[in-house]
């Protein structure tokens, strides 16, 4: 739709995405409803930012007489296709959108789109900065956003043709998309959010649109480690590059490792990337998106001494793998953002000391019996809190329980008395490791601020 004026938007869901979106569709023109299923209360946040724009308001939840007069409905990122009111609009052919397809409908500039199951938001933040440092002596400008961040929606009106917009871009948000981005990147492919895809076939589905609706003109960046990720190869209609920690065939362009040595080659250009030493992220799964983003970066046509430039500089972002602090000889790691078994699994590999590891949350409808195994293997003792409790004790105590090295488990109330506890179980040369494996949603609102409170009470001890 490119002539909004007029056009009656039902927006679902009242979060950053959907008041950007209500936002930027009032002022070109559309008759906005926003409906949350919310109280008024609840909601008086969104209410102030969007104080004196014309928008009706639909609060407690979604009546299907809101479709009565409904040119299009745009569902915010939580908002699952399952919901009764999307499920009715999709009988009566009403479309369905969201912010980021929009804004990649109107932005003027090329863009570059990152998803995975593992990784999104650190490669996202690396690209760009690496992005920014190489914007920083041509003209034109670097913007971040999607997923993380602003929705980019917010300043689309401000975007020129020689600009580069960087997203991230969730599997939610592909569910309802029809667009792809010039460079599309799936780093992997693991199972997560089952609870909303329900099954892998569908995840992998959705995680794949990326690659869609691209052209011969674009370029594909896809994890050649990761089977989920590469096994979307054929799918590819552009150019194909790919990372991997891997060898790199020869007839194959994108990164790779070789005796300790980071490589790029694209066709029969080949480039030593010296990096090795000034890589400050732990663990082969951040090896990996440093990787990741040196080709996008290469995709979108970002020079090499900015993308070498950004990876010295770069410390990783909250919440992922982030020492909190070192105290009495033992170092406190936050890894809130691990919200999935395996990206727990790729924290523990991380680590070489004693670990005692912190998981609980609510349950994605995910396996943990991967997790399970590596904890008999690599984990001193274990302190579990939350929802999914249960869950988590049943795997450990699974077959082959007793086969591995001894380890310790002990259950908590809640994230506070888990802290409580691994402080007084933690010996000098430690790590403690919040990497939950579930979502925060069972006691806080994200894992941003699960993070949060972990940080305060860990700094209280």
């Amino acid at each position: 739709m490119r002539d909004w004026a007029g056009k009656r938007v039902l927006i679902l869901g009242a979060a950053r995405q959907g008041q950007a979106l209500a936002r930027w569709l009032v002022k070109h023109g559309a008759r906005v409803t926003l409906s949350d299923k919310r109280s008024e209360t609840e909601l008086e946040p969104a209410h102030q930012a969007l104080a004196g724009l014309p928008i009706d308001w639909a609060l407690g939840g979604h009546p299907l007489d809101l479709l009565d007069q409904t040119d299009m409905v745009c569902l915010s990122g939580g908002v699952p296709l399952t919901l009764p009111i999307v499920a009715e609009a999709q009988i009566r052919g009403i479309p369905l959108s969201n912010d980021t397809q929009i804004f990649m409908e109107v932005a003027p500039c090329k863009t570059a789109g990152i998803t995975g199951s593992a990784g999104k938001t650190t490669t996202t933040a690396l690209l760009g900065e690496m992005a920014k440092a190489s914007y920083a002596d041509r003209t034109g400008r670097a913007w971040v956003g999607g997923n993380i961040g602003d929705p980019l929606l917010n300043y689309v009106d401000e975007i020129r043709e020689d600009d580069l917009a960087i997203l991230e871009i969730s599997s939610f948000q592909l569910d309802q998309m029809s667009i792809s981005p010039n460079v599309a990147a799936i780093l992997n492919i693991t199972p997560n959010h089952l609870d909303r895809h329900g099954t892998m076939a569908d995840y992998t589905a959705a995680k794949a649109r990326i690659l869609d609706f691209q052209t011969k003109e674009d370029v594909a960046v896809l994890g050649r480690d990761d089977p989920g990720a590469w096994n979307l190869r054929d799918r590819v209609k552009g150019r194909l590059l790919s990372f991997g920690l891997s060898t790199l065939s020869i007839e194959q362009s994108g990164t790779y490792v070789s005796d300790g040595l980071y490589h790029l080659r694209d066709g029969d250009a080949y480039i030593l990337l010296p990096i090795q030493n000034a890589i400050h992220l732990r663990g082969d799964h951040n090896r990996l998106n440093i990787l990741a983003a040196i080709t996008i970066g290469h995709a979108a046509g970002l020079s090499l001494d900015a993308m070498l430039e950004a990876i010295e500089q770069f410390h990783g972002v909250p919440h992922r793998l982030e020492l909190v602090r070192e105290l009495h000889g033992v170092k406190w790691y936050n890894d809130s953002i691990a919200t999935a078994p395996e990206r727990t699994m790729a924290a523990i590999r991380s680590f070489d000391e004693p670990i005692i590891l912190m998981l609980g949350g609510r349950d994605k409808n995910l396996p943990w019996e991967g997790l399970a195994e590596l904890v008999r293997e690599r984990v001193d003792h274990v302190v579990v809190f939350g929802q999914a409790a249960d869950k988590i004790l049943a795997a450990l105590a699974g077959p082959n329980s007793g086969e591995k090295r001894p380890y310790s488990v002990q259950r908590s109330d809640g994230l506070q008395e888990a802290v409580r506890q691994a402080a007084e179980f933690a010996e000098p040369g430690d790590v403690v490791l919040l990497s939950p494996g579930g979502t925060s949603f069972d006691q806080f609102n994200d894992f941003a601020e699960r993070g949060e409170w972990f940080r305060k009470w860990v700094q209280e001890l």
